[in-house]
């Protein structure tokens, strides 16, 4: 049984469907063979994630890039390691497919049994230190900045590497939910998991209250986040003072 909605909650809730929206519109040329938009087809364990622990207040609000092949773009959870929503999260629903599938990177919702690496290593290292997703989420939240992702065929693409005629309308409307969110959440801190998400955080709230950090990604591609990811995120999260 889900928990009643808070007006917390239900501001998330109506941001991310008007950011559906806006980005649903949009149209990208090649290398882009596909997009997928999880706030659609997976809109409802999405929904679960906003209103289950997306209604309160929090202090520090950790921000990704755009979605995972084997993560969001299955569950429409960040960073979404199909386990961990399930399991950790009690987090279930239906994900229906997109509109049109990439037939290297079906979607397979809460049947994948592919890993979402990046999500293992994140969300393990929360479960790690805070125990429960009741005691993580009472202080802390994660997003995506962008809710797109990208395939050049069977290669996952970052919206950075898109060309800036596209980009530009697409961070317009990211920028704009991105400040939703926060002013909805109220946080001390946007923490940029990566440096992309970093940097879009830094430009979005500059001028506000809002302090950016940051934590190394999480990605295999990223040599140094395959020596001993957790360790690090949590010494530069100690560095940072947002965690004892």
């Amino acid at each position: 049984m889900n928990p009643p909605e808070t007006a917390i909650a239900a501001t998330l809730i109506a941001a991310a469907r008007k950011l559906s929206g806006s980005v649903g519109q949009l149209t990208f040329s090649p290398p882009v063979s596909h997009v997928y938009n999880p706030l659609e087809y997976a809109w409802l364990p999405h929904e679960q994630y906003l209103r289950r622990f997306g209604g309160s207040r929090k202090r520090i609000v950790f921000l990704g890039m755009n979605p995972g092949p084997f993560g969001m773009a299955q569950c429409g959870i960040p960073f979404g390691e199909i386990a961990v929503v399930r399991d950790w999260m009690g987090i279930t629903a239906p994900v229906v497919k997109p509109a049109r599938e990439n037939p290297k990177r079906p979607v397979e919702g809460f049947a994948c049994t592919r890993s979402e690496v990046s999500g293992r290593r994140l969300w393990g290292l929360f479960r790690e230190r805070f125990g429960t997703a009741a005691a993580f989420f009472a202080e802390h939240f994660v997003a995506n900045y962008c809710p797109l992702a990208f395939f050049d065929a069977g290669r996952n693409l970052t919206p950075d590497k898109l060309p800036a005629p596209e980009t530009g309308p697409l961070y317009a409307a990211c920028d704009e939910h991105l400040r939703e969110l926060v002013a909805a959440l109220q946080p001390e801190w946007v923490v940029g998991v990566g440096g992309f998400a970093e940097a879009r955080a830094a430009l979005v709230l500059q001028g506000t209250a809002t302090r950016v950090g940051r934590v190394l990604h999480p990605s295999p591609a990223s040599p140094a986040a395959n020596r001993g990811w957790a360790a690090t995120a949590a010494r530069q999260m100690i560095e940072q003072g947002l965690w004892d």
